[in-house]
Parts: structure tokens; sequence; C-alpha cells
């Protein structure tokens, strides 16, 4: 059996109803409509074909993300997560190269690289490298000043948590942002890049090796086999290219309000809600949340 997730923010019964045609006129042969939250989150049973499941229901109904996957081991085990623009709202490297004075010209190298469009290690060192000189205090005034946790985040990590999961933030940010948003967020550990410092100030470098796209999908499978997971127990979620690995390895990769090039490989995306929606595609019911 396969489980279709409708999240939004006014689905009605006339939807479901709607939905459940759909499934029917695509021959994937729905059976039954569960509320886990009424009028924001519904399950759609279904026995056969989740492609044609997911390319009849995706776009169909307005504001609406919907999530198809097989319905046994639905609950994930582990959660690996990005960070930048993932778990948090901003791209830590961006707003650091603001109080520099030179937001614009570091920002569009980091979208060419969530893109896909850049190598990320060779992009990573040379954003940084622009950094150089710049006082080590504007860490912390940028963590404290800009640094947002994305809405839904802590919901997700810290319910999973409740009920048994792991949860793992690895970033090809900095160590100095994602060890205090793991910590806030309620993750079991971090891992990041560590900028350098001398005498008070960035040098313009990371310490090697970089954390990047191999790192994320290592560490989902060095997490899977010390916990003994099965893979298909496993979540993980990111927005940009470097993401596509571990997006790729895990039981349900999600592309969360992400570039087109990993929304289009994802198995699932996430496009108008926020990170809670990851609960009910777990299929965990708002009362069950730990906020």
């Amino acid at each position: 059996m396969f489980t279709a997730t409708l999240i939004g923010e006014t689905i009605g019964a006339g939807d479901l109803s709607a939905a459940s045609d759909r499934l029917a006129a695509a021959g994937c042969a729905p059976a039954g409509t569960t509320w886990l939250e009424p009028e924001v989150a519904a399950d759609l049973a279904f026995a056969a074909d989740p492609d044609a499941a997911r390319a009849a229901l995706e776009g169909a109904f307005a504001r609406t993300d919907v999530i198809v996957q097989p319905t046994a081991r639905r609950r994930k085990a582990l959660l690996v997560a990005d960070m930048d623009s993932t778990m948090i709202t901003v791209e830590c490297i961006d707003e650091l190269a603001d109080y520099a004075g030179i937001k614009a010209q570091v920002a569009a190298v980091t979208e060419a690289a969530m893109r896909g469009e850049l190598d990320f290690e060779g992009a990573l060192d040379a954003r940084v490298a622009l950094l150089a000189g710049l006082d080590e205090r504007v860490i912390a005034q940028c963590l404290a000043e800009r640094v947002r946790i994305m809405p839904g985040a802590k919901s997700l990590v810290r319910t999973m948590r409740a009920h048994g999961a792991a949860a793992v933030l690895v970033s090809g940010g900095f160590t100095r942002f994602a060890e205090p948003v793991a910590a806030e967020i309620g993750f079991d550990r971090a891992i990041a890049n560590v900028l350098e410092v001398a005498d008070g100030r960035l040098t313009g470098t990371v310490t090697k090796p970089i954390v990047g796209s191999a790192t994320k999908e290592q560490t989902l499978g060095d997490w899977l086999v010390e916990r003994g997971i099965e893979r298909a127990r496993s979540l993980a979620v990111g927005d940009g290219a470097n993401d596509l690995a571990m997006i790729g390895r895990a039981g349900l990769g999600v592309a969360y309000h992400a570039k087109p090039i990993v929304a289009a490989a994802a198995a699932a995306r996430i496009d108008h809600g926020d990170l809670s929606a990851l609960l009910y595609a777990q299929g965990y019911r708002r009362t069950e949340w730990v906020e």
C-alpha cells in the first residue's frame, strides 16, 4: 500500500473527493482517506503506481503540497538536514558578507552554487576568501541579528526525537552557526565547516576537508549503520545542489522550497508549507507534536 499526504491551508472534503477521483482515474486504486488535521492535512491510501499518483496530484490543488510514499516504514528513525535556507531562513555566508559590504557579490556565487552551476567546494573557498580580515566578533553579531529558525523546524526535530528518532544537522556552512542552531532546535549533532581565525580576524580560509555533498551523503550512511536503521526509515531534507546526494540516498528525500535542480530530482517536495509538513508526511497527527 501507498499513502499520498495532502498538506495545505484550506483543504476541504471536496478536495479529498477530487483527489480520490484523480487517483482512480490514474489507475492507483484509492482505498480511503484520513484526516491528520482537519482542513490542513490528510492521508489518501491507494494500492498501485505511486509515480502515477504523484503526477495526478501534484499541482492539482492550490497551495497544497503532496507527498507520495510507501505506507510501510513511513515514520522515520533518522533525520539528516541541511541548515542554510532549510533549518534557518538565511544563508549565513551571505549575511556575513553583508557586514563586510560585499553581500551582492557573495550572494550571487551562493545562488549559482546552490543551483548546481558551480563546484561547491571551489565556490565556498572563493567566497570565504573574500571575508579575509573581517572581525571575528561579527560572527556572534550575525548570529544574533540575522539568523532565524525556519518555521516548523523545532516541532519537526523535537517530535521525531521524542518518538525515538535521531537527528543530525549537516551544513556546508560554518560550525559557529550550526552548533548553536542545532542546540536551539534540538538536533543530536551538528557537522559543518570550520572558519579559520587568527588574531581575532577571519583568515579567509576554512579547515579542510570541506563539508559538502559527499560528507552529507556519508553522514546519512554512517548514522544508518551505527544506529542499525533501515534506509527506508531515513529522511533527508535540503534546498541546494549539494543536498542532492543525501536526498537521493534517503528513504524519503525532500526538496524544501528548493532550487529547480533539486525540486526536479527529489522524490518529494515542500513548495508551500513549512517544515511541520514533514511531520504530517510521517503520519503524525497535530496532537502528537512536541512544540
